[in-house]
């Protein structure tokens, strides 16, 4: 269609949709981001700053995108894993070294991805609308007339694709009426940064407890030169209020009852933070001319730190084939080129969802204990099985 206002439409900027669209910035498409909340100043370091864990095949994605080499000098390297269960034996042991790359992955701070983002997308070919969000669509056979509230003014904008980048709630999945599959685990993550008396020499620590995980991810120092990491402690929604409640002593005490000493004494705590864990998966990721991607499509438990990861090669995925479609096919609302995107996207999310909640149940069925450790000690007895793991969890 000759005259629509942009060729691809996507609602929401966050750090998902601001990676697609610098992916479809050299794609001949117009292109446009809508975001709810406007960029802010740039912010400065603290001792509470939340972070994402990236895979090593984030990073290369990251790196076609030439976003890698502002990255990178912030990016703490996860060069080794180690997981294991309290109360059993048995633990798997992933390194670097075996799997022949400079790191299995990395932990980077949120506000210097979103800034690296911000930036890319200022120069890039692409029109960011903020304060805006999709208050509803009619279809039509080659475009799709979108409402935008664009700073409280109701704003008319046709597009040939619209993509849902609107997180886990997504109001363009529901203005679809795509349904999803939902269930509550009953825990909550506890998100904090603390203090450790051991460096944790650029290992990620995962250890399964009866009531869910407890992991710690590397983190650059703090400003007194103190080793950091960021902790992310699943616990029954009955304990949280207490849990939030503990003054700052008495937290470090109990975690450090359910993670042990491999990073000795816990020291200091920031900020805490907690949400919900619930498992959210469309059950469709297309309509006609719409695509879901990032959590619109899927809310994995965060066992593992895969849920950006897998939002990424989203992205990768839809950019690829909105590229090639831009040379060969022109309309990036195909019906077939979304069939195409979906068939190529399903394995993946399949498995990575199901293992994810495998895990996060497995762990926690009592009376099992002795045969998950017995597991772990296998796997990590087991090369193959064990590279395979690794990279599993690298995203390749």
């Amino acid at each position: 269609m000759q005259n629509s206002d942009f060729d691809i439409l996507i609602a929401g900027g966050g750090m998902v949709g601001a990676t697609l669209g610098l992916g479809l910035a050299d794609s001949g498409y117009r292109v446009g981001i809508i975001e709810a909340q406007p960029p802010g100043a740039p912010g400065q370091p603290s001792y509470d700053e939340r972070a994402t864990a990236l895979s090593w095949g984030s990073r290369c994605i990251l790196e076609r995108l030439g976003l890698w080499a502002d990255l990178a000098p912030h990016a703490e390297p996860i060069r080794r894993i180690h997981v294991s269960q309290r109360g059993y034996f048995g633990n798997v042991r992933l390194d670097h070294r075996e799997e022949g790359v400079e790191a299995l992955g990395y932990v980077i701070v949120n506000r210097v991805l979103g800034q690296v983002l911000q930036t890319a997308l200022a120069a890039a070919p692409v029109t960011l609308m903020t304060p805006a969000r999709v208050t509803g669509y009619t279809g039509h056979d080659d475009h799709l007339a979108v409402q935008v509230s664009l700073d409280q003014v109701a704003t008319p904008i046709r597009t040939r694709l619209l993509v849902g980048a609107d997180g886990t709630r997504s109001v363009v999945r529901n203005l679809a009426g795509i349904d999803i599959h939902e269930s509550d685990y009953g825990q909550v993550g506890i998100i904090a940064n603390l203090s450790t008396e051991l460096d944790h020499r650029g290992t990620a620590f995962e250890r399964f407890t009866d009531e869910g995980p407890v992991a710690l991810l590397p983190l650059s120092p703090a400003e007194d030169g103190s080793p950091r990491c960021a902790l992310v402690w699943v616990r029954p929604v009955h304990r949280l209020d207490e849990t939030l409640a503990w003054d700052d002593g008495h937290f470090l005490r109990v975690l450090q009852d359910r993670f042990g000493h491999r990073l000795g004494r816990l020291r200091r705590v920031g900020t805490r933070v907690a949400y919900p864990l619930t498992r959210v998966r469309a059950v469709r990721d297309t309509d006609a001319r719409l695509v879901l991607v990032g959590n619109a499509s899927h809310t994995i438990h965060p066992v593992a730190g895969q849920g950006f990861n897998l939002a990424l090669r989203d992205v990768d995925t839809l950019a690829d084939l909105l590229c090639r479609a831009g040379r060969e096919v022109s309309d990036p609302g195909d019906a077939g080129l979304l069939q195409r995107y979906a068939a190529r996207r399903r394995p993946d999310l399949d498995r990575v969802t199901g293992v994810t909640d495998a895990l996060a149940r497995l762990f926690t069925t009592p009376g099992f204990g002795h045969v998950r450790g017995a597991a772990l000690v296998a796997l990590n007895l087991c090369g193959p099985l064990r590279h395979g793991v690794a990279r599993a969890g690298m995203g390749l």
